[in-house]
């Protein structure tokens, strides 16, 4: 091909691409992908820039402010930042993520993927718009990244180029799914190749039990996870209180301590559910806090959700009544493996509990991931749980406790049913046995 037609061949394409915009399928969806961001970065400048404002002594400017409001932005979809200003002049990387703002993109990306499928006329042109949402979504976050990459905290391309799609298409696609009537999802056509045990396999009509009994799991451990966090948060009123005042003086230091406590408190719940599942969380790399007891001497920053943590030394047995966490996310599991009103065979509701199981841990190895990571180098370097020791304890805590469950809960609703139905038989008979008189009685007479 010469460089000529190659260069037609572009132009061609491009023109094409462009069209494509101006239609009216695709327009609004890029636009409304722009807007999505847009109201995302908003959000966070306004609450930014309402501390920046009330603030008495500011240490940068207006364009200092709104470089951290996008650098919050970008942490809220998982991507990292780099501290450049150390006192070691390594700079430090900041990978953890706060969970609570994490759900306010998540959502406008949510509502704008159902916004842009409910025009469409087919499946296909759904498919379309959702991907021209992506893309508006992903060029303000490019925009975003530009603008980010220089001062003294600094985007992570690396770690927004692997997660701002990934967070985007996700919340976006589950709009649009749930908005087009929840669709069936063909499964790929590797899949069907890959050898599965008969036991293992699920229809699609009883996929829905193993997912709730997984979503049940994981509601508990979290669940489980947050009230251990506020009881030593209640045990512990005194620590916590002075790590506050500690931190600032000023009301607009003492507002965005507060604020960054709020948003970590989903942290916190998974870091507690982490510390219940066994494996605990490490607080640097030469401590480990788990119910057996504190290993090491930890780094602890000083703030107020970390100012209760217990004092290095073995386990009490109050820190080992933990384990009942993940005993009844398993039995939660279990409960909600078996169908309500068809409960199957032993092996099947086995493989539901196993299944269900497996992806609590799936789910909470993806939670941890997002909220533990890094808060700078060397002995802060390791900071939260591991996402691959808290799921794989979560998948067998909750299947090796759910699996007996279920089964137990089975066995329970069979011979209810079977119970009910002999009633209902005897019932019956009954009633035959008086029409059976009644008729009978004007013959004989």
């Amino acid at each position: 091909m010469s460089a000529a037609s190659a260069l037609s061949h572009a132009v061609h394409r491009i023109r094409a691409a462009h069209q494509t915009l101006r239609s009216s399928e695709s327009a609004p969806a890029f636009t409304g992908g722009v807007v999505a961001a847009g109201l995302g970065l908003g959000g966070f400048a306004m609450l930014v820039l309402f501390l920046w404002i009330i603030s008495p002594f500011p240490d940068s400017g207006l364009n200092g402010a709104l470089h951290v409001a996008a650098d919050c932005w970008l942490l809220a979809h998982g991507g990292g930042l780099v501290r450049i200003e150390t006192l070691s002049g390594v700079p430090a990387p900041i990978g953890l993520t706060p969970l609570l703002p994490m759900a306010f993109p998540v959502w406008l990306l949510y509502r704008a993927g159902a916004d842009a499928v409910a025009p469409a006329s087919d499946d296909r042109v759904a498919r379309s718009a959702v991907a021209w949402l992506i893309g508006g979504y992903l060029a303000v976050g490019a925009g975003v990244v530009v603008y980010t990459s220089y001062g003294p905290v600094r985007s992570d391309t690396i770690g927004v180029a692997l997660h701002l799609p990934v967070v985007a298409a996700l919340a976006a696609a589950a709009g649009a799914w749930v908005e087009r009537g929840r669709p069936r999802i063909p499964a790929p056509a590797w899949l069907s190749r890959v050898p599965v045990p008969v036991w293992a396999r699920v229809p699609t009509r009883e996929a829905a039990v193993v997912l709730r009994s997984a979503g049940a799991g994981a509601c508990v451990l979290v669940a489980g996870g947050a009230a251990l966090t506020a009881l030593t948060l209640a045990l512990h009123p005194g620590a916590a209180g002075a790590s506050f005042t500690r931190l600032s003086e000023a009301l607009s230091g003492r507002l965005a301590v507060l604020a960054v406590a709020v948003a970590l408190i989903p942290n916190a719940a998974v870091w507690g559910a982490a510390y219940a599942l066994g494996p605990g969380f490490a607080l640097g790399t030469q401590a480990a806090v788990r119910p057996a007891g504190v290993v090491g001497e930890p780094v602890l920053p000083d703030f107020p959700l970390l100012a209760a943590l217990p004092q290095p030394g073995p386990g009490t047995s109050l820190t080992w009544a933990a384990l009942a966490v993940p005993v009844l996310a398993g039995i939660a599991v279990g409960w909600f493996a078996v169908h309500p009103r068809e409960p199957r065979g032993l092996g099947r509701t086995a493989a539901h509990a196993a299944l269900g199981g497996l992806l609590c841990g799936i789910a909470m190895a993806l939670l941890t991931g997002f909220a533990a990571g890094p808060l700078g180098s060397g002995a802060l370097e390791e900071f939260g749980p591991s996402w691959w020791l808290t799921g794989g304890a979560a998948a067998g805590w909750t299947a090796a406790v759910g699996t007996p469950t279920a089964l137990a809960v089975r066995w329970v609703r069979v011979r209810r049913a079977a119970a009910a139905d002999g009633e209902a038989e005897a019932e019956a008979e009954a009633e035959g046995e008086v029409e059976a008189a009644a008729d009978a009685g004007p013959s004989g007479a």
